[in-house]
C-alpha cells in the first residue's frame, strides 16, 4: 500500500464522500498536498477505522444480496480475466516482499559472523560493548518482526485493488476508479469527467489516449487501426480497454463549451411520455456509433416533422450520452410544440443539432451549490444536479419555484434526492401567476419571495448561484443575488421557453 493516497481512492478506503474529505482538508483538518493525503494524516482524522467496518466487503454482501443475483452480480465485478489479473498483480506484491524478508534474514545472518569475527579481534574489554550491541539488534529485531498492529487501511486497499482500479488524467489531475466490466471511457463518463471521445464503439479513435503507467486490458475490438509506432508509445482506444492495475494515462479533458464539438445526429424517439396534460417527457435515442457529447446543463436544437424545430435543454446527464431526455412543455400554436404531442410517435426520426449553451457546472468550485428552477427550468438543473452527484458534491440545496402547483411537474425526482442524500436540501414553492411575465407588482411578489428563501439560509451568498427557467423570472432573479453582492461568475443563468 503506498503511503499517499488520492482523495478518491482514501474516501473509498474509509467509507465517506470525496467531498467530506475535501471539507476537512479546507478547515484545516487534514493536510493534503496537491489532491492527495498520507495514510498517517487519513488515519490520524479517521481513528476509529477498523476492519469489521470494511465499507468494500459490505458493498460485495449487498451484491449478492441483492442479486436474484447473477446479472448484478456479474456486472458489478471485474472479468474473470481482469481480477485474475489483478490478483496476480497483488501476488507478485507479496513475493517480492517475502523475498525482501529472506534477504533480510540472510543478512541479520552475515551480521552476527561479522560481529563474532570483529569481536575475536578485540581486547577483553571491548567484549562488553560488543555483547551490550548484540543485545539491543537482537531486541530491535524481535520488536520489528513480531505480530503488531494491523494498519486497516492496507487490508481494505487490497480489497479496493482487487475490486477496482484506480486512473488517474494528465495533465488534468482527474481521477477516478474503473469497477465491474467498465471501460477506461464509461468508468470516467460515471464519474462525471468529461474525456474527448466520438462514437465510442471503436470506430473514430477521438478517445485515443497514451498509457503512461499501468496496465490495461483490451475488452471489445475496435475497427480504428492505432499504429505500430503508437502502440509502442503506449496508445490506446479509452472506449475498447479496462484497467487491470492503477493506470496513469494522458489525455484531453473537456473544461469549457468551446471543447465540445458541434455535432448533427439523426435519432430516433425511444417513447414519450405524458407527465401532465402540458408537459410531455422525450426520451430521444442516438445511434450506438454516434453519440452526442454534451456538458451538463446545455441545449441542443430538435427538428422534426416539416422542419419544425426548437432550442430545448438536454433533462439527462451526459453520463448516458446516447439517451437523450427532453420535458416539452404544451404551447398552443407552437408548430413544434402541436407536432410534438400530437403527432410524434415511436422510432420517428429526430434530427439534433448542438450542444448549444453555457450553462454549466464549474466543478472545481469548493462552494456549496444553490439551484433556483423556475417551471421549465427545472430540464437544465436536472442535468447539473445529475452531474454534481456523480463527482461526490456534497451540499446541493434546490429550489423549485412554479407559476402553479402544475409547474412543478417531477416533484418526485426532486423528493427521492432530498430522501436518499443527507446533504441535499429540496424546496418547492408556488409563485401563484404566470412567470414567463413578470412585472409590477408581480416582480416584488417574487423578489419578496425570493428574500424570504434567502433569510432562511445564511449561508447562501457563501454559495454558487444557478438559476434557469422563463427569462424575466431569470432576469429579476439574477438581479436580486446580483444586488445582495455576488460576482456575475458565481451567479449562472439560462432562459427557457
Amino acid at each position: 500500500m503506498s503511503d499517499v493516497l488520492s482523495l478518491t481512492r482514501a474516501a473509498r478506503l474509509i467509507g465517506v464522500t470525496r467531498a467530506e474529505l475535501q471539507k476537512k482538508i479546507q478547515r484545516g483538518e487534514m493536510i493534503s498536498h496537491d489532491g492527495t493525503v498520507t495514510v498517517g494524516n487519513l488515519l490520524a482524522c479517521y481513528p476509529d477505522a477498523q476492519l469489521e467496518d470494511d465499507a468494500e466487503t459490505r458493498r460485495i454482501a449487498q451484491i449478492k444480496e441483492r442479486a436474484f443475483g447473477k446479472r448484478v452480480l456479474e456486472r458489478s465485478l471485474p472479468e474473470p480475466e481482469v481480477l485474475a489479473a489483478r490478483i496476480i498483480e497483488l501476488s507478485k506484491t507479496l513475493a517480492h516482499s517475502e523475498a525482501q524478508l529472506k534477504r533480510f534474514n540472510t543478512l541479520l545472518g552475515k551480521l552476527w559472523d561479522k560481529l563474532n569475527e570483529t569481536e575475536a579481534k578485540l581486547d577483553a574489554g571491548a567484549h562488553a560493548t560488543v555483547e551490550e550491541l548484540r543485545q539491543w539488534i537482537t531486541l530491535e529485531v524481535e520488536m520489528a518482526t513480531e505480530p503488531g498492529f494491523i494498519n486497516p487501511l492496507a487490508v481494505k486497499d487490497a480489497v479496493l485493488s482487487v475490486m477496482t482500479a484506480q486512473v488517474t488524467v494528465l495533465p488534468s489531475k482527474h481521477d477516478f476508479l474503473v469497477e465491474g466490466h467498465d471501460t477506461l471511457l464509461e468508468a470516467a463518463m460515471r464519474a462525471g469527467i468529461p474525456l474527448d471521445y466520438g462514437c465510442s464503439g471503436g470506430n473514430c479513435g477521438k478517445c485515443k489516449a497514451k498509457v503512461v503507467s499501468g496496465k490495461v486490458r483490451k475488452t471489445r475490438l475496435h475497427d480504428f487501426v492505432i499504429s505500430e509506432v503508437e502502440k509502442s508509445q503506449g496508445y490506446i482506444l479509452l472506449c475498447s480497454n479496462t484497467a487491470v492495475s492503477d493506470v496513469v494515462i494522458e489525455a484531453p479533458v473537456a473544461n469549457s463549451v468551446l471543447d465540445m464539438p458541434f455535432q448533427q445526429i439523426k435519432a430516433h424517439v425511444k417513447t414519450t411520455g405524458h407527465i401532465n396534460d402540458d408537459m410531455l417527457l422525450l426520451h430521444l435515442q442516438t445511434p450506438r456509433t454516434q453519440r452526442l457529447r454534451f456538458l451538463a446543463g446545455q441545449s441542443v436544437t430538435l427538428r422534426v416533422g416539416q422542419s419544425y424545430s426548437a432550442e430545448l435543454p438536454i433533462a439527462s446527464c451526459p453520463c448516458d450520452d446516447r439517451n437523450l431526455l427532453f420535458h416539452v412543455h404544451r404551447q398552443n400554436g407552437n408548430l413544434f410544440s402541436d407536432f410534438i404531442f400530437d403527432h410524434l410517435k415511436h422510432n420517428d426520426t429526430v434530427e439534433v443539432e448542438g450542444p448549444l449553451g453555457e450553462f454549466i457546472l464549474h466543478d472545481r468550485s469548493p462552494r456549496p451549490l444553490y439551484f433556483f428552477a423556475f417551471d421549465t427550468g427545472f430540464a437544465p438543473i436536472k442535468s447539473v444536479i445529475e452531474h454534481a452527484l456523480s463527482l461526490n458534491i456534497e451540499t446541493v440545496n434546490l429550489h423549485w419555484i412554479g407559476s402553479n402547483p402544475q409547474s412543478i411537474y417531477l416533484p418526485n425526482i426532486a423528493h427521492a434526492w432530498d430522501d436518499a442524500l443527507d446533504d441535499f436540501h429540496y424546496e418547492e414553492h408556488v409563485a401563484g401567476f404566470d412567470l414567463r411575465t413578470v412585472s409590477g407588482n408581480r416582480e416584488a411578489t417574487l423578489l419578496k419571495l425570493l428574500d424570504d428563501i434567502h433569510a432562511a439560509d445564511k449561508n447562501m451568498l457563501k454559495g454558487d448561484i444557478y438559476i434557469a427557467g422563463p427569462e424575466e423570472a431569470v432576469s429579476v432573479a439574477e438581479g436580486f443575488f446580483l444586488g445582495k453582492g455576488l460576482p456575475k461568475t458565481r451567479v449562472a443563468v439560462a432562459s427557457v421557453k
